[in-house]
């Protein structure tokens, strides 16, 4: 009996040893689950912040797409802006030359009619008294040389007269 009983002591802690590991494993187990649905909820906050993340970004990149767009079209008509009024000041700048060279071609013409005179005026003598009214034909002669030699005055001879511009040049 006394076998018996030892036995029975021995199979009761078998017993009761598998009760704690199933216990141990048990704990064991429910710590693992709930690590497990930790780590489910971390990784889903993780993925939803990196889907934030991600939304934020493609905001971005339509938000400075149309920023871009914009600059460009600001750039587009400034460039235009800027030919035509770079094509308008080389038609000022052409107009602007031809007026200076008429200019300096009439001023010129003054100064050589001008000193034309002057020269005529020094060597003809004083007209004689007012009984003749005959001019002298060597009077004459020197005054047709020179002003009859130089090309610039076949215009006045001609009667050709100076033309200028008209008004619409001017308008843009």
């Amino acid at each position: 009996m006394a076998s018996s009983s030892g036995n029975s002591s021995g199979s009761i802690q078998i017993q009761n040893s598998g009760s704690e590991e199933d216990l141990q494993q048990c704990l064991m187990d429910q710590r693992k689950r709930k690590r497990m649905q930790s780590n489910r909820e971390s990784a889903r906050r993780s993925r939803l912040r990196k889907q934030k993340h991600l939304d934020d970004m493609m905001a971005k990149v339509t938000e400075l797409k149309n920023e871009n767009n914009q600059i460009l079209t600001t750039i587009n008509v400034t460039t235009q802006q800027y030919m035509n009024v770079e094509a308008e000041n080389s038609v000022l700048r052409a107009q602007m030359m031809e007026l200076s060279q008429r200019l300096q071609s009439l001023n010129e013409i003054l100064n050589y009619i001008n000193s034309s005179t002057a020269a005529v005026a020094a060597t003809t003598a004083p007209p004689p008294p007012a009984t003749n009214c005959v001019f002298q034909a060597d009077e004459f002669q020197g005054f047709s040389d020179g002003f009859l030699n130089n090309p610039w005055n076949l215009m006045y001879i001609n009667q050709q007269p100076i033309m200028a511009a008209s008004a619409d040049m001017f308008d843009y």
